[in-house]
């Protein structure tokens, strides 16, 4: 029993710094929306515009790790007279300061966090909007768009060196507004395949040189 009171005693600054959010943590607002890096990893540096179509979010964010992090967005404000979906444009700038190259990155929707988003929660990339949804990013050539059973985009052919930043462009709706979601972004490691089957690239040389087969 004394063991587990201190085992407890241990553990409670830890849980009560993960329920609360990092003490440095930044929250920004834009659109009638807030972001917030509380839960780690990465870093927001600015936010601006109005959440639409015409005038997206442009959310600026550092990652520190290569690591899956979490955004926090909550909602500010009824939106449901803006648009009947609810839909929230964001524009991501998101610069690689973890200190290896990316090969790829994946982009997740989550109404609970640790529970990818599913068919019922409303929650989607715009899955069920007029049009095609807007999804891009001037670093990866192509997205895989995977629906079900869980909301999740993976950006794929292409690159983000050490210290460049990448544009992804998204829209996000929820006929049914939860007050809160999150998204999780998870970067990936740029594997070069030059020196035998699953090498990892890790090293100074640029994504762009090694493609050419330099050193």
């Amino acid at each position: 029993m004394r063991a587990t009171r201190s085992i407890v005693a241990t553990l409670a600054p830890v849980l009560a710094a993960f329920c609360i959010g990092r003490a440095d943590a930044i929250e920004l607002f834009a659109g009638g929306f807030s972001f917030s890096d509380e839960l780690g990893g990465f870093r927001l540096t600015s936010a601006s515009g109005n959440g639409t179509a015409s005038d997206p979010v442009v959310l600026a964010e550092e990652f520190l790790e290569l690591a899956p992090v979490t955004l926090v967005i909550r909602r500010r404000a009824a939106l449901t007279d803006r648009d009947p979906l609810a839909s929230l444009s964001l524009v991501k700038l998101v610069t690689n300061r973890s200190g290896q190259a990316w090969g790829g990155f994946v982009v997740e929707l989550q109404e609970k966090l640790g529970h990818p988003s599913d068919y019922w929660d409303g929650l989607s990339f715009d899955q069920f909007g007029p049009r095609p949804a807007d999804v891009s990013s001037d670093s990866f050539k192509k997205n895989n768009r995977e629906f079900e059973p869980y909301d999740r985009i993976r950006f794929e052919a292409g690159h983000v060196d050490v210290g460049r930043t990448a544009r992804f462009t998204l829209t996000i709706t929820d006929p049914t507004p939860t007050p809160i979601f999150y998204l999780v972004q998870d970067p990936q490691l740029l594997s070069a395949g030059l020196s035998g089957p699953g090498r990892i690239w890790a090293g100074g040389t640029s994504a762009e040189t090694l493609f050419r087969g330099g050193g």
